[in-house]
């Protein structure tokens, strides 16, 4: 039993787009043998609680009415569903619309607008799908007025669909190029920030260098500095000691000139 409830597919929620009563297609029951044909067009039992598939109609009626149908059908494809081993059809309704049905349309629209709290602005799934329900009814409805009408509404919605297709897929791509953007940022800033604490290691390095080679620059300078001096009283000297040498030979050279005069 939960094996089956689990396959049964849930049936369609309520829609703007005005359909028929669900027709009864075909029955799956365990008992039967996988190549067996499904019974078509079986009714549902009596004492099922489901909808109860319209009465047939007349063949005049039916042939009336099959072409309408028929491209309607083509626009807006029945929707299909399987509840209790039963697969239900849903086609769209023919019926043609007066006035007070769009008036209806508007407040169910609004209404429903306001009980799943659509966003009034911005990007919004739930104000999307139920305005793309509005406008396929708004299809149906001039449809059956004018099938040529209503295929050229068919055009407009397609190629509104397409262009909301290729500006999500833009902005999926945009996204992601975004990302990749941001991660390769990323990954750049801590590449940037080891470089920078590499040139900052380098950079000390290069400081504790610098202050060395002044040491040495400096003690050179210094040393140098008194070698100077050193030599500079040394050769002072020299010359005082000339000097005074010069003055006693001048001296005693005047002496011994003199008494011969």
């Amino acid at each position: 039993m939960a094996t089956r409830a689990a396959a049964a597919m849930i049936p369609p929620p309520d829609s703007l787009l005005r359909y028929n009563p669900p027709v009864l297609v075909s029955r799956r029951t365990e008992k039967r043998s996988p190549g067996a044909r499904p019974l078509k067009g079986t009714p549902p039992p009596p004492a099922s609680t489901g909808p109860v598939p319209p009465p047939p109609r007349p063949a005049a009626a039916a042939e009336s009415a099959k072409q309408p149908q028929e491209i309607l059908n083509a626009i807006l494809p029945p929707r299909e569903w399987e509840e209790e081993n039963r697969l239900w059809v849903q086609e769209v309704s023919s019926a043609p619309s007066t006035r007070l049905d769009v008036v209806h349309l508007q407040e169910q629209l609004d209404l429903r607008l306001q009980q799943r709290q659509a966003r009034e602005t911005g990007i919004c799934p739930v104000r999307r799908e139920l305005y793309a329900q509005c406008f396929d009814e708004l299809i149906r409805e001039t449809t059956i007025n004018c099938a040529e009408r209503g295929l050229l509404l068919l055009r407009v919605r397609d190629e509104i669909r397409m262009t909301i297709a290729a500006y999500q897929t833009l902005y999926e791509s945009s996204v992601a190029f975004g990302m990749r953007k941001a991660l390769q940022a990323e990954q750049g800033k801590s590449d940037m920030e080891k470089r920078i604490a590499e040139l900052e290691e380098e950079k000390r390095e290069l400081e504790r260098q610098v202050s060395e080679e002044k040491a040495k620059c400096e003690a050179v300078e210094k040393r140098e500095s008194e070698r100077r001096q050193i030599e500079e009283k040394k050769h002072t000297e020299e010359v005082q000691f000339l000097k005074r040498t010069n003055q006693q030979l001048k001296a005693q050279l005047e002496s011994i000139i003199a008494p011969n005069k």
